[in-house]
């Protein structure tokens, strides 16, 4: 909520967790812990259950895209320090009602989805686990899945780096080539990306991490483009830390842009490339249309 507030009382789950680890001081230690294997990290994950309860105490809201905001409810509780009587109340009413419909949502989804593991939960989490995930984290398990292949034994660097080109050139980028080698310096590719009637060259590098990307990776791919290119793509299948996140957006230095393991399987995703997704149809009959021919 005070991530909220400093943000101007709205913003994106990305600028939300940046600010609530800047506010915390989270250590890059600590931003590297993923949860159960990415591509979500522990702290992201942990701040969507707050989300998630703050909705229900009616503190915040959210819209259809995903931008957060809080309402005169959190406002007021910041300022007090405490909820009123009506705000708990309605608090409690609400954490009812949402925990009924998720259970009967839970129970939906576990007579459909036989693909489960027994043993997906993990020993040693907080009691709050053994719950139904948050709301926007409910279908994060095949995202779970498909970094787990990603990052197995069965799947090399070479192939990521293949992957990663079949990706660009999916998204429009043109003279795609994987360079990645010895004596490749840090850059696995380069592709040309037209923005209307202007072409750049855009370099990659490719990094299967099962943990966090730092500021000096994002440093070091930098150096290596020195010279050849004025924009650069990092994608892992990890996270980044905010530090890094801070040096690839560094004033006066060369644009990085990152690309992390969320993001990566929502592209992939997108693009139906190893992954796909069916939608169920859902029909309805109208007895009184019937009644009325």
């Amino acid at each position: 909520m005070r991530a909220l507030r400093a943000l101007g009382g709205s913003g994106s789950i990305s600028e939300i967790v940046e600010k609530v680890i800047q506010l915390e001081a989270f250590s890059e230690e600590q931003q590297s812990v993923l949860h159960r294997g990415g591509p979500e990290s522990k702290i992201g994950y942990r701040i969507a259950w707050a989300r998630t309860y703050l909705k229900y105490f009616g503190f915040v809201t959210n819209s259809e895209r995903g931008v957060w905001s809080l309402t005169e409810a959190g406002d007021r509780f910041l300022e007090d320090g405490a909820a009123t009587d009506a705000d708990r109340e309605e608090a409690l009413r609400r954490l009812r009602a949402a925990k009924v419909r998720e259970a009967a949502e839970a129970r939906a989804i576990r007579s459909i989805d036989q693909e489960r593991s027994s043993t997906e939960a993990e020993q040693g989490e907080e009691a709050e686990e053994d719950l139904e995930e948050p709301t926007e984290l409910t279908g994060a398990s095949w995202k779970q899945r498909l970094i787990a292949t990603l990052t197995s034994s069965n799947f090399s660097p070479a192939q990521f780096e293949r992957l990663t080109q079949r990706l660009l050139r999916e998204a429009d980028f043109e003279s795609v080539e994987v360079t990645g080698g010895t004596g490749d310096q840090g850059i696995d590719g380069v592709g040309v990306y037209r923005l209307g009637l202007l072409t750049f060259p855009v370099y990659f590098q490719c990094k299967r991490y099962s943990g966090s990307v730092g500021a000096g990776a994002v440093r070091d791919f930098r150096g290596a483009m020195q010279g050849r290119g004025e924009k650069g793509l990092l994608i892992t299948t990890g996270a980044f830390t905010s530090a890094a996140r801070e040096e690839a957006n560094r004033a006066g230095a060369t644009p990085i842009d990152l690309i992390d393991g969320d993001r990566l399987c929502d592209l992939l995703k997108s693009f139906r490339l190893g992954v796909t997704s069916e939608l169920v149809e859902q029909v309805t009959v109208s007895s009184g249309f019937f009644r009325e021919i």
